[in-house]
């Protein structure tokens, strides 16, 4: 079945949270896709931000995957990167070339000089498409907490 990649906008209020879901379900994780959902008003402002991303793989008008990445504008030279935060394709539409074709659509629109992505150690099919894709780089990832610790 062929599938459309577009990005989504503000109208596209219920292809996001169909996308949110298709997240919490491909991460395993419902609760943070799905436990505290932001109003319309937030979302739709968020899909209007020229430095978000949030692309749909659409087949007979449904989600089948997507992604969300942001754009970090750079000081050093004058060129943009963008970071791909979520990429889910649902599980039994996997293996179709959704996920290259999500990404392949961020490459054509996103005017960045580089795309880049993590994948954790053990996700293999993540592994195998980014390496298809791209060139591997063995960083180590901190999150460092807003408020000190105690």
């Amino acid at each position: 079945m062929p599938v459309s990649v577009r990005r989504l906008a503000p109208a596209d209020l219920a292809l996001l949270r169909d996308l949110n879901r298709l997240f919490g379900e491909a991460f395993d994780d419902p609760d943070t896709y799905a436990g505290a959902p932001p109003d319309d008003a937030y979302l739709a402002g968020l899909l209007a931000k020229e430095h978000v991303f949030v692309l749909a793989a659409l087949a007979d008008g449904e989600v089948r995957g997507g992604l969300v990445a942001y754009a970090l504008d750079k000081i050093e030279q004058a060129r943009r990167e963008v970071y791909v935060y979520d990429l889910a394709v649902a599980g039994s539409h996997r293996r179709q070339g959704i996920a290259t074709a999500l990404i392949d659509h961020l490459r054509a629109t996103s005017g960045a000089w580089v795309i880049f992505v993590q994948a954790d150690p053990g996700d293999a099919p993540a592994i195998a498409l980014y390496t298809g894709l791209g060139r591997r780089e063995d960083v180590h990832h901190f999150d460092i907490p807003v408020s000190p610790s105690p």
